[in-house]
């Protein structure tokens, strides 16, 4: 039986069969470490939205049958944010991802640094060989901004006084501009017009931002649910229903709750306490009610772009992701 993505996938299967073969003959090399390290990365890939995004844009944006710079397109931002991912589990110490070890878990700390360091050099010799300087400049912003995201939400995370307008920059800094990046380059690569790319990168920047606000909601669900429950909270992330939740509160009720979210030292009795005081104060409505305003500024770009098979897909895409129960 198929799943809910084959079926959205359905007008792009033929092209990610493609893209999954050209990329794991881009990750071989002939350093039998590093070899066996690309081979394990590839081995455990998740869902592969991004590349679908790539694809199903370029599909929308004219480009049929999808010319080669889109293949590259998609591989180039696998490579870079692989390496973010790999650079990312060094710097939070984390073991796992996905249910799966960690590089530096398996590797260490070095040869995981390495690792990501040569996948960066990688997606930027693909591009370069092939003169995709167009894509290259997205993909990169896309990465600068990820950093600066990060960066940002390490320096308010001392203070935990990020307002909303704080966190939509981090948000869409973090995780908008990936999926942004993704679709800018779908229609650069399709050929699209600098409008056109402009549109494309709008949309998948509000996509993103819905993305993230259902991610957030996660810590405030069952146990059942992907990620455990309360994980935010803990690492002292500050996320939308917390924060809606605290501008509603007298400054006694904040101070507590302040209180528990900078000592919670992996308390379940101080974390928990914390979710129930976003629970009572509507901070879970107001986020979905956000969530929902940026999905449904996504479809109404979206239906700017010809009707398509792709289009309908793109549309069960994003209703996916922030449908997702994990």
């Amino acid at each position: 039986m198929k799943s809910t993505l084959d079926v959205i996938q359905a007008p792009i299967a033929a092209e990610m069969e493609e893209f999954e073969r050209k990329f794991r003959a881009s990750m071989q090399t002939k350093v039998l470490l590093l070899d066996k390290i690309m081979g394990y990365i590839v081995k455990r890939k998740g869902k592969q939205i991004r590349p679908m995004f790539v694809f199903f844009t370029a599909k929308i944006s004219g480009g049929e049958p999808l010319p080669e710079a889109t293949f590259r397109g998609a591989a180039l931002i696998e490579l870079l944010h692989t390496a973010t991912l790999v650079h990312d589990d060094v710097v939070d110490e984390s073991n796992y991802r996905r249910g799966f070890f960690s590089i530096n878990a398996l590797w260490k700390n070095k040869i995981a640094v390495l690792v990501g360091d040569y996948l960066l050099s990688r997606g930027m010799a693909l591009a370069l060989e092939n003169d995709d300087f167009d894509l290259l400049k997205i993909v990169n912003n896309a990465v600068r901004e990820l950093s600066e995201g990060e960066l940002l939400q390490i320096e308010k995370a001392r203070r935990l006084d990020i307002t909303e307008d704080v966190y939509f920059d981090i948000i869409r800094q973090k995780t908008a501009s990936l999926i942004a990046s993704c679709c800018a380059v779908g229609a650069a690569s399709a050929g699209a017009d600098k409008e056109t790319v402009e549109r494309a990168r709008l949309f998948g920047e509000k996509v993103g931002m819905a993305f993230q606000i259902k991610d957030d909601l996660f810590d405030f669900g069952t146990d059942e649910i992907g990620k455990p429950v309360g994980i935010d909270i803990k690492e002292k992330k500050m996320t939308l229903p917390l924060i809606y939740a605290l501008q509603q509160a007298d400054w006694l009720t904040k101070r507590r709750v302040i209180f528990n979210v900078k000592n919670n030292e992996g308390r379940r009795d101080r974390v928990q306490a914390v979710i129930e005081f976003v629970k009572k104060s509507g901070g879970l409505a107001y986020a979905i009610q956000t969530m929902e305003r940026y999905r449904d500024e996504a479809l109404t770009i979206l239906r700017t772009f010809p009707e398509s098979p792709s289009r309908t897909s793109l549309e069960q895409l994003i209703n996916y992701t922030i449908e997702r129960e994990k």
